[in-house]
């Protein structure tokens, strides 16, 4: 480990903004001050740029084991650093389903080999490894992961039973997928009863509505009061389901928390037109005004975190007909930019995006010393220059499937530099590879 020494950054820390100098030692901020004259191997001159804590992104599925034709934990995680994200936790639909302690332990195997990101993975959750799930370790893992909704292969939790037995045995965090399969499955045999095979996808939203989506989630929240649970319900996409929420809480306190997607909170209903299966996701993009009340309620506190919900496929696979074509796309790299570009339109300030992106992460999740610009904490860092448009196009798009429901756009702002635990991993549009990150540690 080196010494690196920043020097005039504009700090985005805590609800404030200041210009300092920061000084990394031994992979952990030593200090913060106005001005640093100390010794460094590495000096960094950050004036006019601004510091952020590197972003933690609570929900990315990087495909290995089993899926690596679309992605791995490699090409995902420089995605990721790219991007500004520094820390990532990854869910259990890989193949074979992460469902017993032995699987899990081969992902973090994997990561530690070839993550340039620190990373935690879930544990899955399905109708009959209750026992397996109870035997996860609470210090070193981010949570269990329950479908309550369509998935891949064993994970559809669809049994009340197991439900509430997970609800009310868990020794950690929940975080849930929640769509009611039944309600999905009447309205896509009403559409194929209307139309046959040939459904657009303009009709996602409808097939994977509304009601389909607040079923699940307030059921979620009904178990998680019953029991006591920490439930974290991810990637909200209407606006109903927002009032499930509560925003008078200290988020330290919250038993009951949320996550809005960068998809949902940029796309409506009317870019299928234009990006159709690109931007085919579950749960769907839906109406402006979900979009709309999405940010409303991140911004008022109710939706807690902001995350990706990174899921990749191929191209080929996406050009399927909407039937066949799979949800889920690659979003890393360009969350905080897209994040950063609604600074820019006046929808939410530089703090709010610190806050949402990775202190309140680390707050959810209980991560030790990461997720702020803290003397004695992790160097996860981040200089953004908001003033460097960058176009997205195929020549600068990292992840392995080698397309982005952002292309063609232009971003007014762009990663300057990135730190994972006190290592540069991208600088001046380059990746620097050589140390890799680390396991995420939990204290609960």
């Amino acid at each position: 480990m080196s010494a690196i020494l920043i020097k005039s950054a504009t700090v985005v820390n805590e609800n404030q903004q200041f210009v300092a100098d920061v000084l990394v030692k031994n992979g952990f901020i030593e200090r913060i001050d106005k001005q640093i004259d100390a010794p460094a191997d590495k000096v960094i001159n950050a004036e006019g740029l601004h510091l952020f804590s590197g972003c933690i992104d609570d929900q990315v599925h990087f495909r290995e084991p089993g899926l690596t034709h679309k992605a791995n934990i490699y090409t995902e995680s420089r995605a990721a650093v790219a991007g500004g994200i520094t820390s990532f936790m990854e869910m259990p639909n890989t193949v074979p389903n992460t469902l017993t302690q032995e699987l899990l332990e081969d992902k973090y195997q994997i990561a530690a080999q070839t993550s340039l990101a620190n990373y935690s993975f879930y544990m899955g959750a399905s109708n009959d490894n209750l026992d397996e799930v109870l035997r996860t370790d609470t210090a070193n893992v981010c949570g269990i992961k329950v479908f309550m909704g369509s998935s891949t292969g064993n994970m559809l939790v669809d049994n009340p039973v197991t439900l509430e037995h997970i609800f009310a045995q868990s020794p950690m965090l929940v975080a849930t997928h929640c769509e009611d399969e039944a309600t999905i499955k009447a309205n896509l045999e009403h559409f194929k009863q209307l139309l046959g095979e040939n459904i657009p996808v303009r009709l996602h939203p409808k097939i994977r509505s509304e009601e389909a989506c607040y079923l699940s989630s307030s059921m979620a929240v009904d178990l998680a009061k019953k029991y006591g649970t920490r439930l974290h319900i991810l990637h909200i996409s209407t606006e109903k389901e927002t009032y499930l929420f509560d925003n008078t809480t200290p988020l330290k306190d919250k038993k009951i928390t949320a996550e809005a997607c960068i998809h949902h909170l940029w796309f409506s209903d009317k870019d299928y037109e234009t990006k159709g299966n690109l931007i085919k996701w579950n749960p769907a993009v839906k109406k402006e005004s979900d979009r709309d009340a999405i940010l409303k309620a991140v911004l008022s506190g109710r939706i807690d975190v902001i995350a990706t919900d990174h899921a990749p496929h191929t191209l080929e696979e996406k050009s399927l007909p909407y039937l066949q074509a799979p949800s889920g796309g690659p979003l890393v790299q360009h969350a905080l930019p897209a994040m950063l570009e609604l600074y820019h339109q006046g929808k939410i300030t530089l703090e709010q995006i610190a806050e949402k992106m990775a202190h309140n992460v680390a707050v959810c999740f209980q991560i030790e010393k990461r997720g702020f610009i803290r003397e004695g904490y992790w160097a996860d860092l981040v200089l953004v220059d908001l003033k460097s448009p960058t176009t997205v196009e195929k020549e600068n798009i990292l992840y392995k499937c080698k397309w982005s429901p952002f292309e063609g756009v232009t971003f007014h702002s762009k990663i300057a530099c990135t730190l994972v635990s006190g290592n540069v991993v991208w600088a001046d549009g380059e990746l620097v590879e050589g140390v890799n990150g680390k396991r995420l540690g939990f204290v609960r």
